[in-house]
């Protein structure tokens, strides 16, 4: 089986070496604490409708001894590179002053059928950037909070893309999906993650999970919702290694510090 490896190295500010190696999707929740660092290494950042709100709003309060006016102007540096969506969210003044510093509007609000996190992986997945010889992770800040059905809809859109190494976030914590055709080694940063953790047979039962590296591992052990569920487990090294019969959701915390303390503003 092959493995499959998952890093949270994005949250460094001196790792350079995945700096080029994801694409941001902003959505229309408050930006966490780590946007500018995130923001500042993508190699692709979209919008997807009403986060461009957020960038226009909250990025600037992150720089307090600068002009918000001329962070919003520092172009191409905090300037999205792609607003998509059904464009029911995104204020008029924003769709404006995005146009004008050159930034690509998709609005797809002919479809219905499918989510602007949905809308904003598709065009990263038909991105010349994202070649089959070195595919973009996916990170999606404001995917967690807010309205339950929204996150639900971005819980599902893991499960619709399991090809594609996609990372939900919010302030408190992460998530990503574990598909079930690979075994799993996740690399856990001490400084950054942990130690609570979780895996979540959300898809479907799984019948058999086996881990190594928690504080209670499992072994060959069945989960479901009506049953077990392994929730407020422990990390206890730097690599946790998961293999299971079911597609699962792991989820680990974001210590609380600031990762952008490094970070250039200018």
């Amino acid at each position: 089986m092959e493995v499959m490896s998952h890093s949270s190295s994005f949250l460094l500010p001196a790792d350079e070496a995945s700096a080029k190696r994801y694409a941001l999707i902003v959505l229309n929740q408050n930006l966490p604490r780590f946007t500018p660092l995130l923001w500042e290494h993508a190699k692709l950042r979209l919008c997807a409708d009403g986060g461009a709100n957020r960038i226009y709003d909250e990025l600037p309060l992150f720089f307090p001894r600068e002009d918000a006016l001329l962070i919003r102007n520092r172009s191409p540096l905090y300037k999205p590179d792609v607003i998509k969506g059904d464009m029911d969210s995104i204020r008029p003044d924003v769709l404006h002053f995005y146009l004008s510093l050159g930034t690509k509007v998709i609005d797809e609000s002919h479809d219905q059928d499918t989510t602007d996190l949905d809308k904003c992986i598709l065009f990263i997945r038909d991105s010349p950037l994202n070649q089959e010889s070195s595919k973009l992770q996916i990170l999606a800040t404001g995917a967690l909070g807010g309205r339950f059905d929204h996150e639900a809809g971005n819980l599902n859109v893991l499960y619709r893309y399991p090809d594609t190494k996609i990372t939900l976030l919010s302030d408190d914590c992460l998530i990503q999906l574990l598909p079930k055709i690979h075994r799993h080694e996740i690399h856990i940063q001490p400084s950054l993650l942990g130690p609570h953790c979780g895996l979540i047979p959300i898809g479907a039962p799984s019948a058999k999970t086996t881990t190594t590296g928690l504080q209670w591992d499992l072994t060959d052990t069945e989960m479901r919702f009506g049953g077990l569920v392994s929730t407020s487990n422990l990390v206890k090294g730097e690599k946790i290694t998961v293999e299971s019969d079911s597609d699962l959701l792991w989820t680990i915390p974001i210590k609380k510090q600031d990762p952008n303390k490094t970070l250039r503003s200018g």
